[in-house]
């Protein structure tokens, strides 16, 4: 059954069409929070919101020329910025697997590409809100800029003046951590 075909379908009710939808959107939508807040249970919970909201809303969704999945970005980007509003506390995000101590092959170059990971990740989140939004929908999930333009309302030129300015952003935040990195373990030395 086809996209357009579901959505009609699930705006008459019918939740196994839009139990399609869910499985079609939600890894992508998850992945979109999981890098704004961090952690894997707000993650989740979030993620459970978004679909949450979108399925009490689905009657409302008009296509107007933009994905559905648009919709659905909109729908967490307001949902993040509502759960920043209401915990206002700075929030850690694991910078370890529990299970990262394990003797496995491979094991030392996988926490090096954890810790780098974690490294871009923590940079990211020194950008302001929209930067982060549209490198994670670009860079994270594969959006095209129409698509991120639909969800933060703004012009596809707009979209990549903002991502030229939050690559060249993340790029001299992340020179500044290595300079630190380098001087002290030089002075560790």
């Amino acid at each position: 059954m086809k996209e357009s075909e579901l959505i009609t379908q699930a705006k008459k009710g019918d939740s196994e069409a839009f139990g399609t939808l869910y499985d079609t959107y939600m890894p992508a939508i998850y992945r979109f929070v999981l890098f704004r807040v961090g952690t894997k249970s707000d993650a989740e919970d979030i993620t459970h919101q978004v679909f949450l909201k979108a399925w009490k809303s689905i009657r409302k969704y008009r296509d107007e020329g933009h994905p559905f999945g648009s919709w659905l970005y909109r729908i967490a980007q307001n949902t993040i910025i509502d759960y920043y509003r209401s915990t206002r506390a700075h929030r850690d995000i694991d910078t370890l697997p529990e299970d990262a101590l394990s003797e496995t092959p491979g094991f030392e170059e996988n926490v090096d590409q954890h810790l780098q990971a974690e490294l871009v990740h923590l940079a990211i989140r020194e950008l302001d809100d929209t930067s982060q939004s549209v490198l994670l929908m670009k860079f994270v999930n594969d959006l095209s800029n129409k698509e991120i333009s639909s969800v933060l309302q703004k012009s596809e030129g707009a979209v990549r003046v903002i991502q030229h300015r939050a690559l060249k952003q993340l790029k001299t935040i992340l020179e500044k951590h290595d300079k630190r990195s380098n001087n002290q373990t030089s002075h560790e030395v």
